[in-house]
């Protein structure tokens, strides 16, 4: 169909007729080979930066604290934010391919929530070492180019260069994964794709269940298949990723590629296939995971967020220590549950120093001691009252018996 903004009538009439016309209103030649060329190839990227600009201003559009909150607060701001968000995603999925969205939404992701705060801690470690080496669970040690020589440098270069070709890897499975349910089986897709949002009831009951099974799945699949087995991928992830001295920024997702897939890509992909979680709820799912994978293999004992990955960075750095003889899982529930965790403290150790540091129990006791006087000062008030009450009941009687 052709639309009317594009419709020259003068491209209808005969040529010889067409080039007596004014240059405003003839018909224009057509595009030479060179340039239709050119349109083919650079059609596709821009397209593609578009999908990108309109993904990255969903995303940034409204915060998703806002989005959980939209049922409790009655603030314009957020309601105004919620709406201009849906105006936005919903040109983002009408304007684009599904398939598209969800792979260049699940790329940017991970770029902004994993590969560039791994950068920044990678920075920090070699260009600040004396102020990071307090930071980090082996000391300088944990260092990645402390005294490198030009060979080690290039070394952890090659790293990177896996890490990030990794990330590229499970991109091309998802979007096989997707092709072939969409394309070839004719199924309907494993993330859902569409212009209608997720309640945040089910936004968070879908990551909370996501994140549990994510667990358990690399819990079994990292001890099972990759220690306890003598299948290649197992000598593959010793060669590959035991190979290290300390876990530092990037090498979550450096190993080799069979190996960073099925106990990397596969037990993040699964929840969300199983369950079928919408886009957004697929996107906050895996920023959770990309920041926890950041702070788990960045070599620092210490991070900020340090109630939910304070520490991770200790249990992967013991990981290596004892040559995976524990700490199977990422945030160390499975491994507390089956006796496998290795080195100085658990996750239970971890959630009662957090305690301890918070002074919970000090703060429920004053709460409740608070409580306490609270209500006994209303029983007091109520008992008062009751008091007062019979003895102007009994003056008042009194008033009218001598009247």
């Amino acid at each position: 169909m052709v639309s009317l903004t594009s419709f020259n009538p003068a491209c209808y009439v005969p040529n010889a007729v067409n080039n007596y016309l004014p240059s405003a209103v003839a018909c224009p030649p057509p595009p030479s080979y060179l340039s239709s060329i050119y349109n083919a190839i650079t059609s596709p990227f821009g397209s593609t930066y578009g999908a990108v600009k309109a993904m990255l201003e969903a995303l940034t559009g409204l915060p998703f604290l806002s989005l959980l909150l939209i049922p409790t607060t009655g603030s314009w701001t957020t309601t105004v934010n919620f709406f201009f968000f849906y105006l936005t995603w919903y040109t983002l999925i009408l304007s684009h391919p599904p398939l598209r969205v969800e792979l260049i939404g699940s790329l940017a992701i991970r770029i902004i929530f994993y590969v560039f705060p791994s950068a920044a801690f990678f920075a920090f470690d070699w260009l600040f070492p004396s102020a990071a080496v307090s930071w980090k669970a082996q000391g300088k040690s944990g260092l990645p180019l402390r005294n490198a020589s030009r060979a080690k440098t290039l070394s952890h270069l090659r790293i990177i260069g896996w890490a990030l070709t990794n990330i590229l890897i499970a991109s091309l499975l998802q979007l096989t994964i997707e092709f072939t349910l969409n394309h070839v089986l004719h199924f309907r897709s494993a993330i859902k794709v569409s212009t209608a949002l997720p309640t945040p009831f089910w936004l968070i009951v879908d990551v909370g269940r996501g994140y549990l099974v994510r667990e358990i799945l690399t819990y079994f699949i990292h001890r099972k298949l990759l220690h306890e087995s003598d299948s290649f991928v197992a000598k593959a992830h010793q060669t590959w990723y035991h190979s290290l001295d300390a876990p530092f920024p990037f090498s979550a997702t450096y190993d080799h590629p069979a190996a960073f897939l099925l106990h990397g890509f596969l037990p993040t992909y699964l929840p969300a296939l199983l369950f079928r979680f919408h886009l957004l709820t697929y996107l906050l799912f895996l920023t959770i995971v990309s920041l926890e994978e950041t702070f788990a293999y960045s070599g620092y004992a210490k991070v900020p967020t340090n109630f939910i990955f304070g520490g991770i960075g200790r249990r992967t750095d013991a990981h290596l220590v004892y040559g995976g003889d524990g700490n199977y899982g990422r945030i160390g529930i499975v491994d507390w549950v089956m006796g496998t965790t290795v080195g100085a403290s658990d996750f239970g150790d971890d959630v009662q120093d957090e305690a301890e540091r918070k002074d919970w129990e000090g703060k429920a006791k004053r709460a409740g001691k608070k409580g306490a006087k609270g209500a006994q000062e209303r029983v007091n008030g109520l008992i008062d009252g009751i008091g007062g009450g019979g003895k102007e009941s009994a003056r008042r009687s009194r008033q009218r018996s001598e009247s």
